[in-house]
């Protein structure tokens, strides 16, 4: 195990040998890391925290870290992190909440750049980016393949659905639509797709035809929301019957 002599490690943390603890880092009693990950330096590790393989988590970052909640009491609750994560400078991700279901959730494969918050029981996906000062409240859920762009908060409650974008310094206030292109310019609209990052994904020019269809009926239509999700779905697409069951189980209603 490489651990500077000025870490912290504390007794009853599980650190494998292949880890890295750079200079300066706090790692806490009931901490689990997996094989390969690497604290650069500065970095703080606290609660019951279960982080996998081969994270990579950058200076001044602090993870599982009491929650921003004053209804906290210092319950056991939890933070659960995937493997193969980039975690960028002043990241901060708090433990969950007993009435929050006691668990913040971070899948694989994501980057979350520079100052990124996860708020306590939010639960992110895998394969997403979350750029500079994007900030997660509390009980947020964002689906996989999700991007959202720097300086975007997003407000307690709301669902970003799988393969979307938002564009940056877009205030969330509702859920956005999966597959959907969304931004602020003097109020938050659903452009229609996220084209250009589906195509990157590998999705076909025929299922970008039908997914624009679904979006045409959804936005530019003049039918209302429930006479549109019924036309989706009569599509008979997996994409078109999932953008339907997102709209239909929406608690705070979708950007349009």
């Amino acid at each position: 195990m490489s651990v500077h002599p000025s870490a912290i490690v504390a007794s009853g943390a599980v650190v494998p040998g292949s880890c890295i603890v750079g200079p300066f880092c706090t790692i806490g009693p009931e901490v689990v890391l997996g094989e390969g990950c690497n604290l650069i330096s500065h970095v703080v590790l606290d609660g019951r925290t279960r982080i996998g393989a081969r994270n990579t988590i950058y200076p001044f970052t602090s993870i599982g870290i009491a929650p921003q909640d004053l209804k906290y009491a210092g319950e056991p609750t939890e933070t659960v992190v995937g493997d193969d994560n980039t975690i960028r400078e002043c990241t901060t991700i708090s433990r969950g909440t007993v009435k929050g279901g006691g668990v913040t959730r971070l899948g694989s494969n994501n980057l979350l750049m520079a100052y990124v918050h996860i708020g306590h029981d939010s639960q992110v996906g895998s394969h997403c980016i979350l750029a500079n000062a994007a900030t997660l409240a509390g009980h947020v859920i964002v689906e996989d393949y999700s991007s959202i762009g720097a300086f975007s908060p997003v407000h307690q409650f709301c669902t970003v659905g799988q393969y979307a974008f938002i564009g940056g310094g877009t205030i969330v206030t509702q859920d956005v639509l999966p597959f959907s292109l969304t931004s602020s310019r003097r109020e938050n609209k659903a452009f229609g797709i996220n084209k250009v990052g589906l195509a990157r994904r590998g999705f076909s020019a025929e299922r970008l035809a039908a997914l624009q269809k679904a979006f045409r009926l959804l936005l530019t239509s003049k039918m209302n929301t429930t006479q549109a999700v019924e036309k989706i779905r009569e599509l008979k697409t997996e994409d078109a019957n999932l953008l339907a069951s997102f709209v239909e189980r929406s608690q705070r209603g979708v950007i349009k």
